[in-house]
């Protein structure tokens, strides 16, 4: 009954600790976007209208860049004639953003207090001495995940030690057992979010590839429309939105591979200080009972 309580309870904190919920915060984030685009890329004083002309209003229309009733002359107007698929690239960037700092802030949580490999030395170092309360005592002033899985695991060490029903073959099973379901319980909270890391990494290349195809039709288009003779201006729109949707699109990309990587190398370093004390357990449990 106890150990059940026990693993309720470190359920609820995992679900509790899991970080942002991307059903919230990524409609928030779009909002934000298509806000930086029309307001802040689309800023009239980022443009230069015809001779004798005033640009008015909170913001200027793709569709006047578009027809070359404006010109950009700063770089967020050009970023700006990247076209409507430059917004959602821009909240891909800041999703990018927003959730490497969550992942960075839980993963520095879940590695707990004081140095890590530290930590690792000194509980193994009092599970060759059999000095389990000892250990427990470590784990509760370590505060992190691998310090909950080692406690758990303890925890049951000295419940199946006074277990006199049980054979030793049993107990071993058992504590592997209870050490399984406590890095189960843990996993969830560190690699929660790290799917949208990596599936930005591929889907904003794929969108960028999107804006691309579309400015190069637009190229195209303006060529067909002068009827043979290139048109330089409406050329040079065309061939900038397709530029500006492919460099949004592989910045953003790189930059989430790099991070998800990253943070996959910090996942698997916790993971594996938590098998390196659980199969320290488990030989001192071999060992002494």
């Amino acid at each position: 009954m106890e150990m059940n309580v026990s693993t309720q309870e470190e359920q609820v904190v995992a679900k509790k600790a899991g970080g942002l919920n991307p059903a919230i915060v990524l409609p928030i984030l779009y909002l934000i976007a298509l806000g930086i685009y029309i307001f802040v890329l689309g800023n009239p004083a980022n443009f230069q209208a015809k001779a004798g002309e005033a640009i008015t209003g909170p913001s200027v229309a793709f569709s006047d860049v578009a027809s070359k009733d404006l010109h950009p002359e700063s770089f967020m107007g050009v970023i700006y004639t990247g076209g409507p698929i430059v917004h959602i690239l821009i909240m891909f960037m800041i999703t990018v953003i927003v959730f490497s700092f969550e992942r960075f802030f839980v993963l520095r949580k879940a590695a707990g207090k004081g140095n890590l490999d530290a930590y690792v030395l000194k509980v193994r170092s009092l599970l060759d001495k059999n000095k389990i309360d000892e250990a427990i005592e470590e784990c509760d002033a370590q505060k992190g995940s691998v310090g909950n899985v080692v406690k758990e695991g303890l925890t049951t060490y000295k419940v199946l030690a006074d277990d006199k029903t049980l054979n030793k073959e049993q107990k071993l099973v058992a504590l592997t057992k209870s050490i399984e379901e406590a890095t189960t319980l843990e996993m969830p909270m560190l690699e929660k979010n790290m799917m949208i890391l990596s599936t930005l990494g591929t889907v904003a290349t794929l969108v960028a590839l999107l804006g691309t195809v579309i400015g190069m039709i637009r190229s195209f288009q303006a060529l067909g429309a002068a009827g043979g003779t290139p048109d330089a201006a409406a050329l040079s729109i065309g061939i900038s939105e397709a530029l500006i949707n492919t460099a949004l699109g592989i910045g953003t990309s790189a930059i989430a591979i790099i991070l998800y990587n990253f943070f996959t190398s910090k996942i698997d370093g916790l993971t594996y200080k938590i098998d390196e004390i659980g199969m320290s357990i488990q030989q001192s449990f071999a060992e002494f009972n």
